[in-house]
């Protein structure tokens, strides 16, 4: 007899070795498992993530779920039992029992990932490891213009990163946001999608940063869209400005459905 068990975790990634785990590395998965073999006494539970943050990914709400054996915990005390067993860099915000056809990968009905850029003229020390870094001047609103582009059902092959196995590269994007937060002189790129591509992301977002300085015309993905090859767009941003935000597993709510606007 099992308990499934839904929870949203929030990690600074800097000092993880991306969310999947892997021999002799420091990883997500691998420091939630290891919490759960110490509860079971040594029988191990299989942890199951939203999706794969790489190194040095952040999230503020990952989703994780995980069958658990024996005598069902209610949830406030299974968050509590594995909040006291995490370390400082990462922490559970909510736990959930439910129903076992729910599944924290297959369940998705979309991603919102959020991508910060401090654009100071030298890399801020207490930045470096929570934001890209982008020295050159941006027009904010090319950018903002170039990024309705994204908006709707594409082929995204010129923004998946080689080592990615998922074939169908198709995907929808619902909502794109670029913004300039003044006081910490950073530009926030918002994201939500139907599913994302390896590095997809970071690759929009460095095609976005060469758009508002000025290095490509203000509509080139649409050019790029339809080209379908990686090497429109070489560059890609740091992992350190990435944030999984939130993760929907009910409709996109209608006040992010940019897509149908176009």
């Amino acid at each position: 007899m099992t308990t499934r068990y839904k929870m949203t975790l929030a990690y600074d990634g800097h000092l993880f070795h991306g969310f999947q785990m892997q021999p002799d590395q420091r990883t997500i998965q691998g420091t939630i498992e290891a919490a759960l073999t110490k509860m079971t006494k040594g029988q191990r539970v299989i942890v199951e993530g939203s999706g794969r943050t790489d190194a040095g990914v952040h999230a503020l709400a990952q989703v994780i779920h995980f069958d658990y054996p024996g005598k069902e915990i209610p949830a406030d005390h299974m968050l509590m039992a594995l909040n006291s067993m995490m370390p400082t860099d990462m922490v559970f915000k909510t736990c959930e029992i439910v129903n076992e056809d729910f599944h924290a990968r297959y369940s998705i009905k979309g991603k919102w990932y959020r991508y910060r850029v401090s654009l100071d003229h030298f890399v801020n020390p207490f930045k470096r490891y929570y934001t890209g870094h982008y020295s050159y001047p941006v027009d904010l609103e090319k950018m903002q213009e170039a990024a309705k582009d994204l908006l709707g059902t594409h082929d995204f092959t010129s923004f998946a990163a080689s080592g990615g196995q998922i074939i169908d590269k198709v995907r929808t994007m619902y909502y794109v946001k670029v913004s300039k937060d003044e006081e910490e002189n950073e530009i926030i790129f918002d994201f939500i999608c139907s599913g994302f591509l390896y590095n997809m992301v970071r690759i929009m977002v460095a095609a976005l940063l060469e758009i508002g300085n000025g290095r490509r015309p203000v509509h080139d993905l649409v050019r790029v869209i339809a080209a379908k090859d990686r090497q429109e767009v070489r560059l890609t941003a740091q992992g350190s400005g990435l944030y999984l935000y939130h993760v929907f597993y009910d409709e996109i709510p209608n006040k992010y459905r940019l897509d149908k606007q176009i």
